[in-house]
């Protein structure tokens, strides 16, 4: 049979029951219990306490807490009715790991805090407190690698050369770092774009902020949204339940680097033109806008003029970003910093293996300076640390590159023509370009030099070797 219904008691006096019963519970199972009123004198303490503390507990009645236990922070609880929930308290050559919580009246004004000393032998402790202490020590080993994986990587003098048209793009880089216009960069896979860009912000007032790539290429486009503008918690299935920052967040108060811009759709070009003029976004599922700090630079290696024209990239966004523009040359427009080069990757090459550093022959060196370098530094590199595993020589011979390099006679000197299934277009573009080359060959890399015996200007110059070496099937 169902027991019958009692009668509802005072729920006033259950409450007062059971916070005196959880009192009498803390109580007795601490080590000690003091009680101190809205001016932090003490109006009780246990007697296992006061023993602890070598008081007398009927002296300490009405004495301010600091007289009994100078350490204590009950007053900090009392004044700003915050409690304190864990915490180590040294009194009487004793450390006590110690709660406090203060309590209120009817009118919720603070009228006192209540403090147990819940251990006296913390040592029971000590694996909590050292795995807190790891887990902080690897939290701040992550935060600095995370720093150290956002900092650039190269300065300017990484951009290995001294022609003229090496020289020429590290006085427009260095003039650009002391700026905060965007920088478009411009020039063929394997020129030096991305290193250009570390340089950029390394020499620049942003220096010691991040510095953060996003590879249009690299990145599908269903995610490139997610990528730039960060995700909101739960904001699609499968979303993480905390937010996460997108890279223009991360690269607040630095520089954004947008490798292989012109990779980027038409939709994406419009958003990311709103965000620059805005200097703000949205998270993907959220109504929040973030304010934006960041510098942006910008690398291609296709035309975008020719893209705005073919209607491929917004007009808009190539001016918002064409603010300052720096044309890498080609490795074979600057054949006079090759010999550098070779010298550089081969240390770093030796370095990396742990080997034994070579060197080029004079021999070499010509040798190299007759191929195209459709791949240039980035294609130097591979065939010099093929050379140096062809052969144990130190001193690498023209005979060793011959195995590796199919050099082709250059039309210009044989006096071949054009064939008959080249078109009109491609076969001016040609011929084109061999005299620009030509020019620059005989200026010995001097770009302007070149352009003065042509009776072009020098941004005339670049401007069109630039546009030829993409429309060239090598």
């Amino acid at each position: 049979m169902p027991s019958p219904l009692l009668p509802l008691q005072d729920p006033s006096l259950l409450q007062t029951k059971a916070m005196q019963s959880m009192f009498d519970c803390f109580e007795g199972l601490c080590e000690g219990t003091v009680i101190v009123d809205h001016a932090a004198r003490v109006i009780w303490i246990n007697d296992r306490y006061a023993a602890r503390l070598n008081i007398d507990p009927v002296k300490a009645i009405g004495q301010e807490i600091e007289a009994i236990i100078p350490n204590s922070l009950m007053r900090q609880v009392v004044e700003t009715g915050e409690p304190i929930l864990l915490d180590l308290l040294e009194a009487t050559n004793q450390t006590f790991v110690v709660m406090r919580m203060p309590f209120r009246d009817e009118a919720g004004q603070v009228a006192g805090a209540v403090g147990f000393a819940l251990f006296s032998h913390y040592e029971s402790l000590k694996p909590l407190f050292d795995r807190f202490s790891r887990l902080q020590t690897e939290l701040a080993r992550a935060h600095r690698k995370l720093a150290e994986a956002r900092a650039t990587k190269y300065t300017f003098s990484s951009f290995i050369g001294d022609s003229q048209a090496t020289m020429e793009v590290k006085r427009q880089a260095r003039r650009a770092a002391q700026l905060l216009a965007p920088v478009l960069l411009q020039g063929e896979t394997g020129t030096g774009k991305e290193l250009l860009a570390h340089a950029i912000h390394a020499g620049g007032p942003r220096a010691k902020r991040p510095f953060v790539t996003v590879n249009m290429a690299a990145i599908p486009e269903t995610l490139m949204e997610a990528e730039f503008f960060g995700v909101a918690p739960g904001a699609f299935t499968g979303a993480e339940r905390k937010h996460r920052p997108g890279k223009f967040e991360l690269a607040h108060g630095g520089t954004l680097f947008l490798d292989e811009i012109g990779d980027l759709s038409l939709p994406l070009q419009s958003k990311l033109l709103r965000v620059l003029q805005e200097h703000e976004c949205e998270p993907l599922g959220s109504n929040r806008v973030i304010p934006l700090d960041v510098r942006i630079l910008a690398a291609t290696s296709m035309d975008l003029e020719a893209m705005v024209e073919a209607g491929r990239f917004r007009k808009d966004l190539f001016y918002r970003l064409n603010v300052l523009n720096i044309p890498l040359p080609a490795l074979r427009q600057r054949l006079g910093d090759l010999e550098l080069l070779c010298e550089h990757l081969l240390e770093k090459t030796a370095l990396e293996n742990g080997t034994s550093a070579r060197e080029m022959s004079p021999e070499a060196i010509d040798y190299l300076k007759h191929h195209r370098w459709p791949g240039n530094v980035r294609e130097l590199r591979n065939v010099l640390e093929r050379a140096v595993m062809n052969t144990d020589e130190v001193r690498l011979e023209a005979q060793v590159f011959k195995g590796l390099l199919k050099i082709q006679d250059d039309p210009v000197h044989t006096g071949s023509q054009p064939t008959s299934a080249t078109t009109y277009t491609l076969a001016m573009a040609e011929a084109e370009r061999r005299i620009l080359e030509s020019a620059l060959n005989a200026a010995q890399g001097k770009v302007v030099v070149a352009a003065q015996r042509l009776g072009i200007g020098r941004a005339t110059f670049y401007k069109r070797m630039t546009a030829l070496q993409r429309m060239s099937p090598n």
